[in-house]
């Protein structure tokens, strides 16, 4: 049908397919604008999107992460296989926060809501984001099943023909330890989906359109024939990787296989660890989400993300494995797994195109959970202000083909950092430091991107407690194509004592918790990076005179301030 359309037809479609883009992104930037968590306002952790009627994406928004848009994209179908499409009425809204069927846990809330035209049904809009708390344990990976990580609540509606179901939102109030965030939340994924509805309403009254048919089937054909095209640039066969992380209980072992043919890409995770006792453990559509996000990042990524360029990669897990964990397996932490797989997959990808693919960076967030009150640490925490607070912070990324990694950057999902001064507003802290971590990217031609240090303490001195959520503790961001680790991160007291990677573990009473983030890995030998980047390097604190000798050997490195 595409080969048919006249030039004219081609450049219609190609103005309502961005103007389209611009809907979703007008729509992603409301729900930022109205959250009331910071994890929505301040990081950016959301997603958001607008489908056809049989549940396929048709855009997403630029803004929102991998993990969300792309496991978001397969909740739609969920959603229309509990409430068909013509059950649906103006006024609708439904809502879900089951792992399975969202974005992999339990704090990350999918919302969906159905477009008229003329009382016609034309779309949907969904939208995602993670809450600060859903009760049960807190966000951490200490759960043992998903029945012990919060309130799970089920495909179910939210709003009836515009009247919204108080009694569900008192449900989740009664369970959560922040009540008027969560319930703000909610408000403003309902807000974000009508701002897109009302939008697209006026797009197509615009270009005279009465549905989504001809448009929907232009973008996921044109989008997966561009993916197909840059596939078929690739040498066709089969190649693996493999990847051994900290894990919680035991270390896990990622392993994963590219398969290149000229239907697509297939990645297969066959051999990778089975599923952990802990909440670690990842639901197939995150997995999915990831690993195709790691394709993406460097075949086809100017493609607009939907259902065509999605469609042409496939990814599989073993049932049983820590990336197709069943029901009720513990998912709260799944994001410390699941956002490691573009690293496996980018393994895959550097056998055949090395000059594309950057080296292994932190990968797995790095927010440290912080929790105060009754019951949560051993010692009395007194009178002082109860508080749950998630905060985004990040370590450094891989080596980039023809530059240095990003300094405390998120990737893969593309989250901000919190502002010191909205977490110290919002919760009962004081943080003391933060600033970069020297030497802690891996050397190389390409340096890895370095983390950061930060040192925090209880604002009135009363013990508190972080759920931890690390990776790269045990096992550093590893080099590629002759680049060297990045540094491993460390989680420590004050006072000295140790602190494991995963775990709610208590910082008693006028102590502080100071918290390491990884380098990312460097990238092709150390020795041949530029003399004036290296001088940068040391003038800017990223890098020590000392390492600048003897890992890059400037035999010229200053040596003021070397100890």
């Amino acid at each position: 049908m595409t080969a048919n359309r006249t030039a004219l037809d081609q450049i219609h479609l190609q103005i309502q397919w961005n103007r389209l883009l611009s809907v979703v992104e007008e729509q992603a930037q409301t729900l930022v604008r109205t959250a009331f968590s910071t994890s929505a306002r301040e990081a950016g952790d959301i997603s958001a999107g607008v489908f056809d009627t049989r549940g396929r994406m048709l855009a997403q928004a630029i803004t929102g992460t991998p993990g969300h848009v792309n496991a978001m994209a397969a909740s739609v179908g969920f959603f229309l296989e509990t409430f068909p499409i013509g059950s649906m009425v103006m006024g609708d809204v439904f809502i879900t926060n089951d792992p399975w069927k969202g974005t992999g846990h339990l704090n990350d809330f999918t919302v969906v809501t159905p477009t008229f035209l003329d009382g016609v049904p034309v779309g949907l809009f969904a939208c995602t984001t993670h809450v600060v708390d859903v009760g049960g344990r807190g966000f951490g990976p200490d759960g043992r099943q998903v029945y012990e990580e919060g309130i799970n609540i089920p495909i179910m509606r939210l709003a009836d023909k515009g009247v919204v179901d108080t009694r569900l939102l008192g449900v989740l109030a009664a369970n959560v330890r922040n009540p008027v965030e969560v319930e703000g939340d909610i408000y403003s994924l309902m807000a974000c989906n009508e701002v897109g509805g009302r939008r697209l309403v006026e797009m197509m009254r615009e270009f005279d359109l009465t549905d989504l048919d001809d448009l929907g089937r232009h973008i996921i054909e044109r989008s997966r024939a561009g993916m197909l095209e840059a596939i078929a640039e690739l040498p066709r066969g089969t190649y693996s990787q493999s990847m051994r992380i900290d894990g919680y209980e035991k270390e896990v072992d990622l392993v994963g296989t590219l398969t290149i043919t000229d239907d697509g890409i297939d990645v297969d995770f066959t051999g990778t660890s089975g599923t952990s006792n802990y909440g670690i453990n990842v639901p197939l559509t995150y997995t999915q989400a990831y690993a195709s996000f790691g394709v993406r990042c460097v075949i086809g990524g100017a493609i607009p993300n939907n259902a065509g360029s999605l469609g042409a990669i496939r990814v599989t897990a073993p049932e049983g494995t820590i990336l197709n964990a069943p029901h009720p397996a513990a998912v709260a932490a799944r994001h410390v797994i699941g956002q490691m797989l573009p690293d496996v997959v980018l393994g895959c990808l550097n056998q055949i195109i090395p000059d594309r693919v950057p080296a292994e960076g932190t990968s797995c967030l790095w927010n440290p959970v912080l929790l105060g009150g009754h019951g949560i640490t051993d010692e009395p925490y007194g009178t002082s202000r109860p508080f749950a607070m998630n905060t985004f912070h990040a370590g450094g990324t891989g080596a980039r083909p023809g530059k240095d990694g990003l300094n405390a950057t998120a990737f893969p999902s593309g989250v901000r950092n919190t502002p010191v001064e909205v977490n110290e507003t919002i919760a009962p802290l004081i943080i003391w430091k933060k600033e970069y971590r020297a030497d802690s990217g891996g050397p190389g031609l390409h340096r890895g991107g370095t983390g950061q240090v930060m040192e925090i303490s209880h604002a009135d001195g009363s013990p508190f407690a972080i759920n931890s959520m690390f990776d790269r503790v045990i096992h550093p961001p590893r080099g590629r194509n002759g680049g060297r680790n990045g540094t491993a991160g460390r989680l420590r007291l004050a006072s000295g004592a140790e602190f494991r990677g995963k775990g709610r573990q208590a910082i008693p009473a006028g102590d502080r918790i100071i918290v390491e983030m990884p380098g990312g890995g460097g990238l092709g030998d150390p020795r041949h990076r530029d003399r004036d980047a290296l001088a940068r390097d040391v003038r800017d604190g990223f890098v020590s005179p000392h390492q600048a000798r003897e890992v890059y050997g400037w035999a010229d490195a200053p040596t003021d301030g070397d100890g």
